[in-house]
């Protein structure tokens, strides 16, 4: 996989010339071309490549297909709810994602970056966009599962879908905000005949160290923990209550959750290793593009997770695929409104005893 078009180089890239070439800012970025031979692409001659070209291909084949059914369910074949605003913004954010994947494709096919510097630029933040907004999408469900157990009466009267609409927008802007780094350092250069996209962090000082730990801090570690509190407080109220069997509804969430962490945190490791360049080798260069297809997975899984964590899993194939995955998406809410109305029901007849 182009670890280019992923943010992951920083003024190299996977082929066998010096690691260490920089391009200088007030140069035209093509040293020495002039007895060069036009690049060709050998990695339709590699297995490995080959295997990720492929993997690459599926993704977007079933991450395009399966957001566009969410999308269609969420937004136009169901009613407008707090729960579908969720999970419809979600589709969104992965649907854009899929749909950017053809530039990769191609560029990984041909070993060379063909679509001009403004794509170079744009197309990395739709990673960094995704990754971002669904993990700020994930938190503030989080926190809307945990507000509702905590707050029932409260909760019933102030979350509106006009409310949670402000919340997804304000994600979004939040998500792209931290995906501008992208359009600074992002550049097309030249090099032994071949063009490519990659990262330019010399021009500012401990700027990859900078970009690197903010988006681990902001993209993991504090949702991390956030959502880690949110569902423990949700976990022990229930416990409380005698209402284990409420936390059920929950399944599909904590596994959407899952599917994050399990995508995005090999990710992450290996572009913290990437700040050191002595431990890069071939192990790190193979690790990297593992991972980079690993986090490209988690754009189509939500879809798949909606359909198998439905109510009644056994009775998947004699229902359609389009009636689990709104089944899948109505679960919570259900029983949260029954939740929420229950809570109501016992304070409203404790202030009458009162």
């Amino acid at each position: 996989m182009d670890l280019s078009f992923f943010g992951f180089k920083e003024d190299y890239d996977n082929y066998n010339y010096s690691y260490n070439y920089n391009y200088s800012n007030d140069s035209d970025d093509t040293p020495h071309e002039a007895s060069v031979s036009p690049h060709q692409s050998i990695c339709l001659k590699k297995v490995f490549c080959v295997s990720l070209l492929v993997v690459s291909v599926v993704i977007f084949l079933l991450g395009l297909c399966g957001n566009i059914l969410v999308i269609w369910i969420s937004g136009f074949k169901m009613k407008k709810t707090v729960n579908t605003t969720w999970y419809l913004s979600l589709a969104i954010s992965d649907f854009v994602f899929c749909a950017f994947l053809p530039f990769n494709i191609t560029s990984m096919a041909m070993d060379e970056w063909i679509f001009g510097q403004f794509m170079c630029k744009f197309t990395p933040c739709v990673l960094f966009l995704n990754m971002f907004s669904s993990i700020f999408l994930l938190v503030v469900i989080s926190v809307d599962r945990c507000v509702s157990v905590m707050f029932p009466v409260w909760a019933q009267n102030h979350r509106t879908v006009k409310k949670a609409s402000i919340v997804v927008l304000m994600s979004w802007l939040l998500a792209i905000a931290l995906s501008f780094p992208s359009v600074i350092f992002r550049d097309v250069g030249s090099h032994m005949g071949r063009t490519t996209c990659h990262n330019k962090y010399n021009s500012i000082q401990h700027s990859h160290v900078i970009v690197a730990v903010s988006r681990f801090l902001a993209g993991f570690i504090v949702p991390f923990i956030v959502i880690v509190i949110c569902y423990s407080i949700i976990i022990l109220r229930l416990r409380t209550n005698r209402m284990t069997k409420s936390s059920k509804p929950f399944k599909v969430m904590s596994s959407l959750v899952a599917a994050f962490f399990i995508c995005w945190l090999p990710y992450h490791v290996f572009v913290l290793l990437e700040l050191n360049h002595q431990n890069h080798s071939s192990v790190l260069t193979a690790g990297l593009q593992i991972c980079t297809a690993l986090a490209s997975a988690n754009s189509f899984l939500n879809p798949v997770l909606y359909v198998f964590m439905g109510n009644d899993f056994k009775q998947k194939f004699k229902s359609s695929v389009l009636s689990k995955m709104a089944n899948a998406m109505v679960e919570e809410g259900r029983t949260t409104s029954r939740y929420l109305s229950r809570s109501s029901s016992m304070d409203g007849r404790a202030s009458t005893h009162i």
